[in-house]
């Protein structure tokens, strides 16, 4: 019996100094630009799945990687929720950053994703089709032209 995925989840940014953002193109099924992001597994809490998934998906050890303090809860699409338990329609999401000095060369788990891009944190958001990682684009990432602060309200 195959184990159901547990509704539960990180979204980790990656940016730069300067708002560029790095954003992994996902394999199939279906090929679209995200964040890196992973869902946790049984027993594993929010920041040690940040950190592997980080790794992971990017070969980037995660120094410095900031719990925004951000949890989201969003439907899950139709098409991936056979992976889940029958029933279960909403997924929990626990939204990380990190923020590095300047773009980086990435090693992708070539199993997930094909290509990797970083891009100024507009065109980054308009690229991502998740709304919670073009809210965390443009809440963080947006916000660091000029050395604007942060963006907390």
């Amino acid at each position: 019996m195959t184990r159901r995925k547990r509704p539960e989840s990180v979204l980790v940014l990656v940016y730069a100094k300067s708002g560029e953002v790095l954003l992994l193109r996902r394999k199939k099924p279906a090929y679209f630009w995200q964040s890196v992001a992973g869902s946790l597994e049984w027993g594993e809490q929010p920041l040690p799945c940040a950190l592997r998934e980080l790794r992971e998906e990017t070969g980037l050890a995660g120094a410095g990687l900031t719990d925004c303090d951000t949890v989201n809860r969003y439907l899950l699409y139709p098409l991936w929720r056979h992976r889940y338990a029958p029933g279960v329609i909403e997924n929990t999401e626990h939204v990380f950053r990190l923020e590095l000095e300047r773009p980086c060369e990435v090693r992708l788990d070539e199993r997930e994703h094909g290509e990797y891009r970083w891009l100024d944190a507009a065109r980054a958001a308009a690229m991502v089709g998740s709304h919670t990682n073009r809210a965390a684009i443009e809440r963080w990432a947006g916000q660091r032209r000029g050395g604007a602060g942060d963006g907390r309200a």
